[in-house]
């Protein structure tokens, strides 16, 4: 692809911000040459591409607030991002915006296990966070599947969830505090390291705010005890809608694993191919995993498997050691990675009732025959949060469009039966244009409302979440 050649005051704005910047960054943390700002020209949604302006690494609080107040001050957009895993587009820059980066901000700032706290810098990695405090037998709990490499800071702005989110929560559940640095450059503490706050919960605003409000720079986060121990079971069914069906009465139950894992047919075989998990032949699988004492667990699996046998499993298989639930994890950990190597996917993050999860399945096949796309379901079944993978063609003009038509429909359909357009991935660029399906006029002007307190410019995160014609009336009345 050939880029456009930036005209004479493109190239002068961009040295006049390049020199500011430098008064308050060291060289290295500033890019500018085309082929390295490349490198941020997109994150994991690929499909989408445009190179930003400029990009930054900031490695503390003072120097994002000095990069923040120099580009409010010469009105210049500002794209917030964490390692670049989001499958949203959250973190997909504008020609004229500046990119940055919390990468370089990845430092440990107190461990207090007497209160069950960690605060962290926000570009420190998911599984990081409970690398520095595992040795004290504490863990952090929200576990997305890019959890090796995702940052808190996206943890936050997404509100991501992970496999063990059905017992533990989401981010939102285990954030106490940040530090926000504001987009005139004001910092900002909001929380702590307490329980709760005082006053309006701002913490919850931001919190799935997807960089729309401020950049966080540091978090407050919660960490536990681990588990005394955890055991897995793995079922196999012969029908999507069988497996869904088991899921609902799981929960109907009143039992409360701390996950439940669903995998379709398409996805089985892909893992198996690429993981060797020993994985069954069946249409669908699941896998719940509970924890706590010995007797606990024994208690909880047989109210579980009694439950999975009403249902007629293929397959039912309970680990017996610590290397065969590492096995039974290790295709579901592996699954999105699997799924690439057969073509190109979207990966949608809708959620539904749990109990609308058999017709759900249903109409996703139904969909998938209709449109001429294969789907892979894999999906944190526990709290319904769906991630039907379509596959599509990259390379055939016309398919990644048909894809995002299914991929709209498929969205509209949680909608439809109570659910929302996103569990954890965000709304980003992917789904801006299907929030008026979810939320009325007067609901979206609310939210507009807020972004204008925090951000009255419009300058962070343009053209992210809201339609396009709300952000436009917005930015231009600014």
């Amino acid at each position: 692809m050939q880029m456009p050649i930036p005209n004479a005051d493109v190239l002068s704005k961009k040295a006049h911000i390049i020199r500011r910047l430098l008064d308050v960054l060291p060289p290295e943390a500033v890019i500018s040459e085309p082929n390295e700002t490349r490198a941020y020209e997109c994150d994991a949604l690929t499909a989408y591409r445009c190179p930003p302006m400029l990009a930054v690494l900031p490695d503390s609080t003072p120097q994002v607030s000095d990069i923040l107040r120099i580009c409010f001050e010469e009105g210049v957009p500002v794209v917030p991002r964490g390692s670049g895993t989001s499958l949203a587009g959250g973190a997909m820059p504008t020609a004229d915006s500046v990119v940055l980066g919390v990468a370089k901000m990845n430092d440990v700032l107190e461990t207090d296990y007497e209160n069950r706290i960690i605060r962290v810098q926000s570009g420190r990695t998911n599984l990081s966070v409970s690398g520095a405090v595992e040795e004290e037998d504490f863990f952090y709990a929200p576990d997305p599947s890019s959890q090796l490499a995702c940052a808190i800071a996206g943890n936050i702005g997404m509100n991501s969830g992970g496999a063990h989110c059905l017992k533990y929560g989401v981010t939102t559940n285990n954030l106490l505090g940040v530090t926000m640095v504001m987009m005139d450059g004001e910092v900002a503490e909001i929380g702590g390291a307490h329980l709760d706050a005082p006053g309006l919960d701002l913490l919850g605003v931001i919190c799935g705010s997807e960089g729309q409000l401020g950049v966080v720079t540091e978090a407050t986060l919660r960490i536990l005890h681990k588990p005394v121990a955890a055991r897995p079971v793995l079922m196999a069914f012969d029908e999507n809608e069988v497996a869904g069906a088991c899921v609902a009465d799981i929960i109907k139950a009143g039992v409360l694993p701390v996950a439940i894992e669903f995998m379709d047919r398409l996805c089985i075989e892909a893992t198996e191919n690429f993981a060797h998990a020993g994985y069954p032949d069946a249409e669908a699988l699941l896998i719940v995993e509970v924890e706590g004492s010995e007797i606990e667990i024994e208690e909880q699996l047989e109210k579980i498997i009694a439950i999975a046998k009403r249902h007629d499993p293929v397959e039912l298989r309970e680990s017996k050691s610590d290397e065969e639930s590492a096995k039974i994890w290790l295709g579901r950990k592996s699954a999105f990675g699997a799924v690439g190597q057969i073509g190109d996917y979207m990966c949608l993050d809708g959620t539904i009732p749990v109990s609308e999860l058999p017709y759900v399945l249903r109409r996703i096949g139904e969909l998938s025959d209709e449109y001429g796309l294969q789907v892979g379901n894999v999906f944190h079944a526990g709290d319904g949060n769906m991630h039907p993978l379509i596959l599509f063609d990259a390379n055939k003009p016309g398919d990644l469009e048909l894809c995002e038509k299914m991929g709209a429909e498929v969205l509209r359909l949680c909608v439809e039966v109570g659910g929302c357009l996103t569990g954890e991935h965000g709304v980003g660029i992917e789904k801006r244009d299907l929030m008026f399906d979810q939320y009325n006029p007067d609901d979206i002007e609310a939210q507009l409302f807020v972004k204008d307190v925090f951000d009255p410019k419009w300058l962070l995160n343009a053209a992210k979440v809201f339609p396009l014609s709300a952000t436009e009336t917005r930015r231009n009345a600014s």
